[in-house]
């Protein structure tokens, strides 16, 4: 044990000394809250300007269809011929919509045309085709007999009501909310396990060029290197983890602040002379929220955040090791990481796909027992309330699989960081596990 603490000591302070680890500490949540800015600059840079399209129609059947709004204003350019109508709508207008006439009004189901040189966007063509098929239903609602104003006013649009057995509310879009809500725990380990296994895997590398790694071994059992190197490195990315969440809060409530706080004076004043109907919404609001918050275990979740985001990193970061100490390059170690990110991003797309639609049906419970991908998936399934059997059941597989991976690690380390200008293959790391 006390070699053990010796080794995690060094590694972790040879990490958090090296410049480059300092730099991105501090320099990375300036990068993040810098692109959210800018992100948020450039989505509302082009809001404010309107898209001018003409349209021409022959027949005067859809053109009052057309309704001009804050983002997009119809000009009719009907009086035209339809030459000049091009003509002027290629200079002028992002395109032009000609609606031709025809003897039969069915035959504008495809006979429509935007004129442009832009693709549009599927919005844009679906509300074309959308204000179509309302004018070519209502003319045959006229045919058939049926006064289609009076269809129209018969229209509801109900709201379904959802309570639960015991008479509480319910709540819409909850699953959403959870499967977002255990998604981003999930990620959140997917990213650490693949960002700092690297940090282990580059860090055996780096030891075994040097030939520093002969040194050491002769002092220290590999087993005992690798689980110093795991966990020293382990250490690093935590501290690092915990620097950047509170320079990003701080940096965040410091910009908001300064920006929001200054410009929206007049804001502020006029939502003061709207403050009963604003401060009815901000507790409806408020009352909302605490409803959605009582349904989410927030703290279960966290807690269970952090036992597998220890199985997982460790059970992966030994593989990371293994592969680290097998290649001489990291161009080398390519061939063998597809293999340990495979699991990772099937986890993610289980998750996301089967947990919100059924997270307790067959698919959703097997992949949050299978402990290279349950980290992730059964954290998505947490919030939806696991059986506590699963659950115990989940965790012992997953730390089982950590100690045999580590077993089968240690065997490919020990031989592995002592084999130089050979890259290996998998038969031949099948050949170490029996030395």
């Amino acid at each position: 044990m006390g070699v053990l603490s010796l080794i995690i000591k060094r590694e972790f302070i040879a990490k958090v000394r090296n410049k480059s680890f300092i730099v991105m500490t501090f320099l990375s949540p300036l990068l993040i809250v810098g692109m959210s800015f800018l992100i948020g600059f450039l989505t509302n840079m082009n809001k404010g300007e309107v898209t001018k399209i003409a349209i021409h129609d022959e027949a005067g059947i859809l053109k009052s269809d057309f309704k001009s709004d804050k983002e997009t204003k119809y000009v009719d350019l009907s009086a035209m011929p339809l030459k000049l109508a091009k003509d002027t709508a290629e200079k002028n207008y992002e395109g032009l919509i000609y609606v031709p006439k025809v003897p039969d009004t069915k035959e504008l189901i495809s006979k429509v045309e935007y004129i442009s040189d832009e693709s549009p966007s599927l919005d844009f063509v679906s509300n074309i085709e959308k204000i179509v098929d309302n004018q070519l239903t209502n003319d045959n609602l006229k045919v058939l007999g049926f006064d289609s104003a009076k269809i129209e006013q018969a229209k509801v649009n109900s709201e379904l009501h959802i309570t639960k057995f015991s008479g509480e509310e319910g709540l819409k879009y909850l699953n959403e909310i959870k499967v977002f809500f255990g998604g981003a725990f999930g990620y959140l380990i997917m990213m650490f396990i693949i960002i700092y296994g690297n940090f282990v895997m580059r860090s055996v590398i780096e030891e075994k060029t040097s030939r520093i790694i002969e040194v050491i071994i002769s002092s220290v059992k590999p087993y005992q290197l690798m689980m110093g190197k795991i966990i020293g490195n382990s250490l690093a990315g935590i501290l690092q983890f915990a620097i950047w969440v509170i320079l990003g809060l701080i940096l965040l409530f410091g910009l908001n602040m300064f920006f929001g706080g200054a410009a929206d004076a007049s804001t502020t004043a006029q939502a003061m002379q709207q403050l009963p109907q604003g401060a009815s919404n901000v507790a409806s609001l408020i009352e909302k929220v605490n409803l959605y918050y009582n349904e989410i275990p927030v703290f279960t979740t966290v807690i269970f955040f952090l036992v597998y985001f220890i199985g997982g990193y460790f059970l992966y970061s030994s593989l990371y090791a293994a592969i680290g100490a097998a290649v001489d390059s990291e161009t080398d170690s390519q061939q063998f990481l597809l293999p340990i990110i495979m699991p990772l991003m099937l986890g993610i797309y289980v998750g996301f796909f089967t947990v919100v639609n059924d997270p307790h049906g067959t698919v959703a419970t097997v992949f949050s027992m299978i402990p290279f991908t349950s980290p992730i998936v059964m954290l998505m399934r947490i919030p939806f309330g696991v059986p506590v059997w699963q659950l115990v059941l989940s965790i012992v597989l997953l730390f089982g699989t950590f100690l045999g991976v580590v077993w089968f690690a240690s065997k490919i380390y020990r031989v592995g960081i002592l084999m130089y200008g050979k890259k290996p293959t998998w038969k031949e790391l099948f050949k170490w596990l029996k030395y």
